[in-house]
């Protein structure tokens, strides 16, 4: 039973698996960025910071098993171009609702929020599934071995988890951050998108990877500017001499 188990998962230690696993640990890291960014502009859609919190820990967990399901599927679903054209609509539609909601005037933080934790982890759990499909092509195209594959997407949910609640902080200190995320989803989508109409028209990684990091390094070009209240001074009355 377990032999079956270890040849599905091509589980053949070598040399070369630990270095394997740093690089499909190290891609893991780099590729998350867009991706926590935009999971931690969705768990801000609620309120309560604590209910921020517990959205991203149930999320991420289903995202995880999502992740798992489609690492071990991979070779399926990677047959059929509806996934990825699903999961490019399902992107860009997020950049949609982004762009078109109106902005609260509270926190500058665009609408629609939402009003109950169950509301936000699917959408965070599916956002995460978007962005792994073309993720883990990548990790496969790194490895053929599932068990090094697997290993990598649970160091980097948890690097996600980690990247998110930071960025999560940092929304509420620079402008533009929020919009940059949204931005790099766009990019991810339209990626997908070219995937499905022509393989060949999809800019590699040495040419994403730079330009999300553009991105984001606009997103944190602009603190905002927090007014202190104005005292004013106390009037000193002073005795003129006559």
């Amino acid at each position: 039973m377990l032999d079956q188990i270890f040849d599905y998962l091509n589980f053949h230690v070598s040399l070369e698996a630990p270095i394997v696993l740093l690089i499909l640990i190290f891609l893991e890291a780099v590729l998350s960025a867009d991706n926590a960014i935009a999971l931690a502009a969705i768990a801000q859609g609620l309120e309560d910071k604590e209910l921020e919190r517990k959205a991203l820990n149930f999320g991420l967990v289903v995202a995880y098993v999502l992740r798992i399901t489609l690492i071990l599927t991979a070779t399926w679903v990677q047959q059929y171009w509806q996934f990825e054209l699903l999961g490019a609509a399902y992107l860009l539609w997020l950049v949609f609702q982004h762009f078109t909601s109106q902005e609260s005037e509270d926190d500058g933080h665009h609408e629609p929020r939402f009003s109950s934790l169950l509301q936000a982890i699917p959408v965070i759990a599916f956002t995460d599934l978007a962005f792994s499909l073309d993720s883990v092509t990548t990790a496969i195209a790194v490895s053929q071995e599932k068990w090094l594959v697997l290993t990598g997407a649970t160091v980097g949910i948890i690097t996600l988890r980690f990247m998110a609640g930071l960025f999560i902080r940092w929304l509420d200190e620079f402008e533009n951050l929020e919009d940059a995320g949204y931005v790099t989803v766009a990019l991810v989508g339209l990626r997908l998108l070219l995937k499905v109409v022509n393989d060949d028209l999809v800019p590699p990684e040495w040419i994403m990877i730079p330009a999300i990091f553009l991105i984001l390094g606009w997103g944190f070009s602009k603190r905002i500017s927090t007014e202190l209240p104005q005292v004013e001074p106390e009037k000193s009355e002073s005795l003129s001499e006559k």
